[in-house]
């Protein structure tokens, strides 16, 4: 097993074991190996992380936030040292290219720490003129906080919730999905190598009766997940019976317009890019690309052309392009998917099967003549499967595009920049990109509405997320009481 860790928790600065936990086995998509074997938390194993987490947090948020900051300063500087062989492990434990890892998963994670260490020491309250009494504002950490991750990205995810609850003085127990467990116990090492405190960030694997032991625990301020709406509404009323703050970056079926005006290059890149990157397993894809009927058939053939070069094949590859998907349950749920699809009459332009580069291959997918009615044009495939649908009008497709419980992710390509904002301003969607897609900085906020979750991850909206405000009245006088 040649990504096997030391143990299957890492609580309290250590390395932590319970062979009584139910058995998890890690396997390589690409090879179907077991890589690794752990085991999830028992209640013992629980109590320890969030006792730890507590007995902790106290202390770091104490720290000035310059402190605390220098911490996650010299973590981003192992994770970028240590770039080569944690790509190399996150391609184990995903299937995902080497050539994908190398540049989108760590270094994002990387990013989004750096960022959070340089924006805490800048946080401020306010102070409010009242008269010859005044008020003022003191920013708060809210304690322990609980981060459920999932499968696809599974380090970036770690570092995008730790960043922002971990700058602001909160402790976080982090919940890595079964199926990709093995990246943020490096990075709990890390944070210990770096300096940070013990139990200040812990991790414990498990299914879902680990997440909700940990959601609905007293002690626990805050729950943070990423997964699909399905676990979304099970996890968000279990933590809101606590009135547990709450982030849930949940699932979408994105659109993407493309009108008759834009770069066919640019659009067809992008569409490519929102739907076949991953190996198509990202929640803000735009899996229904709507392009106006007089570019239709222009856009088609490009696509085709296009989606035929992609280079599939062994992950660890640095030339492959394209990997497997995460595991067989996935496979054949995708491979449900395109077969409902020819059944209900879309056309397809290319790929529609299983590839033939390992078990766990799906041919990049093209479905075109998709209508709004097709199953494909409603639910989410998190696979390698485009829906292209054809409009007429700008009205027509704002309308159809808001036609969706989803509200994730949306784009617009057009070479009329006020149609641009025009269109993008109606779209019912969190994070919008006008001419490009799926580009994630920490600078911008990430996040969602309708069914698709609610809170923000990244940037300064973070920040309200992850800490409460304390308003404080001062008064300068006698007390005025009329009794």
């Amino acid at each position: 097993m040649r990504a096997q860790p030391k143990a299957s928790h890492f609580v309290n600065g250590d390395w932590m074991e319970d062979e009584a936990g139910e058995v998890i086995e890690v396997t390589y998509p690409y090879t179907g190996e077991v890589i690794a074997r752990l085991h999830a938390a028992t209640p013992a194993v629980v109590e320890a992380a969030i006792g730890g987490a507590q007995a902790a947090q106290a202390d770091w948020a104490a720290r000035k936030p310059v402190e605390r900051a220098r911490v996650l300063h010299r973590a981003v500087a192992l994770i970028r040292e240590r770039a080569a062989e944690l790509a190399a492990l996150e391609t184990l434990d995903t299937g995902k290219p080497v050539q994908e890892t190398e540049v989108a998963d760590w270094p994002s994670g990387a990013d989004a720490l750096e960022y959070f260490a340089g924006l805490a020491p800048t946080l401020t309250g306010e102070t409010i003129p009242l008269g010859g009494d005044f008020a003022y504002t003191i920013r708060e950490p809210l304690g322990v906080c609980v981060g459920i991750g999932a499968w696809n990205y599974p380090s970036q995810i770690a570092c995008w919730k730790a960043a922002p609850a971990l700058s602001t003085g909160n402790a976080m127990v982090f919940k890595p999905s079964e199926v990709t467990p093995l990246g943020a116990l490096q990075l709990a090492q890390i944070f210990i190598e770096a300096g940070m405190p013990a139990g200040v960030f812990n991790v414990v694997q498990g299914l879902g009766a680990v997440g909700a032991a940990l959601a609905t625990d007293p002690r626990v301020a805050k729950v943070s997940l990423t997964g699909s709406v399905p676990t979304g509404a099970r996890v968000y009323p279990a933590a809101a019976a606590g009135m547990k703050h709450v982030t849930m970056e949940l699932g979408g079926k994105s659109p993407m317009i493309v009108f008759d005006d834009a770069s066919l290059e640019d659009a067809v890149g992008a569409a490519m890019l929102g739907n076949f990157y991953s190996s198509g397993q990202i929640c803000s894809n735009g899996t229904r690309v709507f392009v106006q009927k007089s570019l239709k058939e222009r856009f088609l053939t490009r696509l085709a052309e296009r989606t035929g070069a992609i280079v599939a094949g062994d992950p660890e590859d640095p030339a492959t392009q394209f990997g497997p998907l995460v595991n067989a349950a996935q496979h054949a749920k995708v491979l449900g998917y395109i077969e409902t699809a020819k059944a209900e009459g879309a056309r397809l332009i290319c790929g529609g099967a299983a590839g033939n580069e390992g078990a766990l291959f799906v041919q990049p997918t093209v479905f075109a003549d998709v209508t709004d009615e097709m199953t494909l044009a409603r639910e989410e495939v998190f696979g390698p499967v485009m829906a292209v649908l054809d409009f007429e009008t700008e009205d027509e497709v704002i309308a159809r595009a808001n036609a969706t419980q989803f509200g994730l992710a949306a784009g617009v390509f057009t070479a009329d920049l006020a149609r641009g904002h025009r269109v993008i301003a109606q779209l019912q969607a969190g994070t919008c990109w006008i001419n490009a897609y799926n580009l994630t900085p920490v600078e911008m906020p990430f996040g969602a509405v309708k069914t698709s979750g609610l809170g923000r991850e990244n940037s300064r909206a973070a920040i309200e997320h992850y800490t409460q405000l304390k308003a404080v009245y001062v008064g300068m006088g006698p007390v005025d009481c009329p009794y």
